[in-house]
């Protein structure tokens, strides 16, 4: 708690470290608008109980002065009323968070002040007597006070003490959030009034400063019960009052009750002021209504252009008027930014507030738009950053590459791909230069892009994808040409296979076993098998190891040949390289020896497998039978078709209809009731 020495006055407060008043001195009052020094003293007048000086601009007192050794600063706001500045001096307190836009010319607190209480006779000239009092180390007495009878134990041989010095101590009090010694002094100085006669006790200022000392410390309890003590004293609420109990309902969450304070205000025949339509737009934005504090400014903004309010002379209102709509912009801001964290789905709402903004002629500033596409986190949140990077490409100048890259994030997240890569073409022709970030999260949306054409066999996309990239300045890395070469593969398009593999090799990627693995697949479909084998000669030869795919595929090549003795060759060496032939393997070979009509082939390696212990899957039958049945052998394929339901297996309609087809065609007696009813679906549950 700093110590400072203070005075009401009636534009400011005159404030300073050390106040002593002494003859001849010359006296500085400093004002906000002309900044310029004055020497003027209307009034002073210092009592036993309080002490005043009135500073006006057209009467000069000689005679009266301040040290001039002391450090005193004087904040003038002419055409204010006594604690009525909108900027808080002295006992003035600005609130950290979105608040502070609130100001507190409504209260009338420091914290702990070093007062200097100077006699009537300083200033008539007459003999001089001072008395010092330290309001910390008085306050710091009170602290653990809960009752009046603790404080008269404390101040009881202090004498009369300026009112000013009860108000700076309950204020500090509910600085540190000491509620009970801040009404412990006001009952104390409740009980001074009857034993006085009414020379001393609580007044307006000292209730003033116990509800913001109620307010600080967050003891919202006993606000209805301070305005029946007031009323009961016969003290006349005023505009501070006011904007303090809204303040206080604000904080219980009473918003209904704290906006019902305007009514109140008006009923009672006082003018809001400033801080009073700012309190009101704060109780918005706790409610979380950005609407409701949008529409409230612009009926506030209506009034005032029609002159309905802002006529009061003691406030700058042009300039107030300036600060409200910084604050509505904030507050508009502080609102979208909470729904957009919410787990609800607000995203609407936002669009309609930005929407319901621009119509009210408010401006958001570029820093804001972005940090509320830096809380579009979720994908649903990418039409709001979509609409807010948009806003600010038209309205400013530049924006921030970070903020860029996380829209490429957040619109890959909710599968906007293309709009991400159109936000990086913005980046190429407009700016800020991409960074290694933009890169990296441009090709990795690639990556998603064509790892789905791979497995979808959408080739023709894989190639636009890759173009894209190389127009771009993007080069396409192994990985990527691969996944267009495995959807090439798919859609058994062996032309384009061959010349993407080409295309690899001339940028410089060495190709991998999938690449080989992936054109091997492609040459096969397309019965192209002597360039199968120069392609698996010439990986063996640039020493890739082939995997257990890249022989299945040289194994369905050897069987369309019909080099069964190679066959059998290949097999055994991948057992010899540990690699064993799997099911896939299998069918790979049976389903060759079924696309060159070789059913009796099949069927023998169909019992091969099974002596190998490896067991046929649905596939495996259904390309059988269909095979068999094709080939005229319609009983042997009747009875693989039993024999799969009994080992639980699920066929599909395919090998089913082959089955009846092949039965009626050559004669063959079968019971459709062993067979059970036709599977409904073409593709197997």
């Amino acid at each position: 708690m700093q110590a400072l020495s203070i005075w009401p006055l009636k534009f400011g407060l005159l404030v300073g470290s050390r106040l002593e008043f002494e003859l001849n001195c010359s006296c500085f009052v400093v004002s906000p608008k002309t900044r310029k020094r004055h020497c003027f003293v209307e009034q002073s007048c210092f009592g036993s109980i309080s002490s005043l000086i009135l500073v006006s601009s057209d009467r000069k007192v000689e005679g009266l002065a301040i040290n001039p050794t002391s450090k005193v600063l004087f904040l003038c706001e002419p055409k204010r009323r006594l604690l009525g500045s909108s900027v808080g001096v002295g006992w003035a307190t600005e609130q950290r968070e979105l608040g502070e836009e609130v100001s507190r010319e409504d209260s009338s607190s420091v914290t702990a002040l070093d007062f200097d209480h100077s006699e009537s006779q300083a200033v008539s000239g007459g003999k001089e007597t001072k008395s010092r009092v330290n309001v910390r180390e008085l306050a710091y007495s009170l602290r653990a006070a809960k009752t009046a009878d603790d404080v008269d134990v404390v101040l009881k041989e202090k004498g009369e003490l300026p009112l000013q010095v009860y108000c700076a101590m309950i204020r500090g009090f509910g600085k540190d959030k000491r509620l009970k010694p801040a009404m412990a002094v006001v009952d104390w100085l409740k009980r001074k009034k009857s034993e006085s006669g009414g020379l001393i006790g609580p007044n307006l200022f000292i209730y003033n400063s116990l509800l913001g000392a109620m307010k600080e410390s967050s003891g919202f309890g006993e606000a209805e019960k301070i305005l029946s003590d007031m009323e009961e004293e016969g003290i006349v609420p005023n505009i501070v009052t006011y904007n303090t109990l809204m303040v206080i309902y604000m904080e219980e969450e009473e918003f209904h009750k704290a906006l019902g304070i305007l009514d109140l205000v008006k009923e009672k025949g006082f003018e809001p002021s400033p801080v009073t339509y700012s309190t009101a737009l704060l109780v918005y934005r706790r409610m979380e209504d950005g609407m409701g504090a949008l529409e409230f400014f612009v009926e506030l903004r209506e009034k005032y252009l029609k002159k309905e309010i802002g006529n009061d002379a003691d406030y700058d209102w042009e300039f107030e008027f300036v600060k409200l709509e910084n604050f509505i912009g904030r507050i508009c801001y502080q609102v979208m930014r909470r729904w957009l964290v919410e787990n609800e789905n607000l995203t609407t709402k936002v669009l309609k507030l930005l929407n319901a903004m621009d119509n009210a002629g408010l401006k958001p500033s570029r820093e804001e738009h972005e940090r509320l596409i830096w809380a579009c986190t979720r994908e649903e949140h990418y039409i709001v950053g979509k609409e807010l990077y948009k806003r600010i490409r038209e309205k400013f100048p530049e924006i921030s590459l970070s903020v860029c890259n996380h829209l490429i994030w957040l619109m890959g997240k909710a599968k906007k791909w293309w709009a991400a890569l159109e936000i990086y073409e913005d980046l190429l022709d407009e700016g800020p230069e991409p960074n290694n970030m933009s890169y990296e999260l441009v090709v990795s949306h690639f990556n998603i892009l064509l790892s789905a054409a791979s497995r979808r066999g959408i080739w023709r996309w894989g190639v636009r994808l890759l173009n894209k990239m190389e127009d771009k300045g993007l080069k396409p890395q192994s990985r990527h040409w691969n996944a267009v070469l495995v959807a090439c593969s798919k859609a058994s398009e062996t032309a384009a296979a061959i010349q993407i593999f080409k295309g690899m090799v001339e940028n410089g990627e060495k190709p991998t076993i999938i690449s080989y693995g992936a054109l091997l697949s492609a040459l096969e479909k397309g019965k192209l098998y002597d360039e199968a084998f120069r392609v698996w000669n010439h990986m063996i030869k640039v020493g890739i190891e082939p995997n257990l795919y890249a022989y299945t595929i040289m194994a369905s090549v050897l069987t369309g040949q019909k080099k069964f003795n190679l066959l059998d060759t290949l097999l055994k060496e991948m057992t010899s390289k540990g690699i064993e032939p799997s099911v896939v393997t299998y069918n790979a070979i049976i389903s060759s020896c079924a696309r060159n009509e070789l059913s009796g082939v099949a069927y023998e390696w169909f019992h091969r497998m099974r002596g190998e212990n490896i067991e046929p899957n649905e596939i495996t039958y259904e390309m059988l039978i269909e095979a068999l049945a094709n080939d005229a052998k319609p009983r042997l394929a009747y009875e693989l078709h039993l024999k799969a339901q009994n080992d639980g297996l699920k066929l599909s309609s395919k090998p089913y209809d082959a089955v009846v087809r092949s039965a009626e065609s050559y004669g063959a007696i079968i019971d459709l009731n062993l067979l059970g009813p036709r599977p409904d679906k073409e593709k197997r549950a």
